[in-house]
């Protein structure tokens, strides 16, 4: 039972460290998790455009010299880390969910969540409402 609890374990704390970082994002960057619209309208945003310019200069000593990354791109980046870190947690609890069962994901799941809360996240802050996801009809 060892494997078993094991394995458990890596995936509990491979969810959690996933959430942290979800919740640290969208808190940073002030968008609502627990409203579906604006969880919908950060997910279909367009991509980042690549930078057109380089951003990196060499200096007659051979030295280099890099710009600052704006605001308004840094931010830009960040949601973009958000949208693709909450795609890998759906596919994560999806794979977990095929693989293991309802009882067992729901097990690792709340695990990870009292982990977070344990850590001085609110419950939901990383967008998962434990009692819609598993009470929902």
């Amino acid at each position: 039972m060892q494997i078993q609890d094991e394995y458990v374990q890596r995936l509990v704390a491979s969810l959690e460290s996933l959430s942290e970082r979800i919740a640290r994002l969208a808190i940073g960057l002030g968008v609502r998790l627990d409203d579906q619209h604006a969880v919908q309208k950060l997910m279909d945003q367009s991509q980042i455009p690549p930078i057109a310019t380089e951003r990196r200069a060499a200096l007659a000593d051979g030295k280099m010299v890099f710009s600052a990354m704006s605001g308004d791109r840094r931010a830009a980046h960040l949601r973009e880390e958000l949208r693709g870190l909450l795609v890998l947690r759906y596919h994560l609890e999806t794979v977990i969910l095929t693989d293991n069962g309802l009882p067992l994901t729901r097990q690792i799941i709340e695990q990870a969540e009292e982990h977070l809360v344990h850590k001085g996240f609110k419950p939901g802050a990383d967008g998962l409402d434990l009692d819609n996801f598993f009470n929902s009809k």
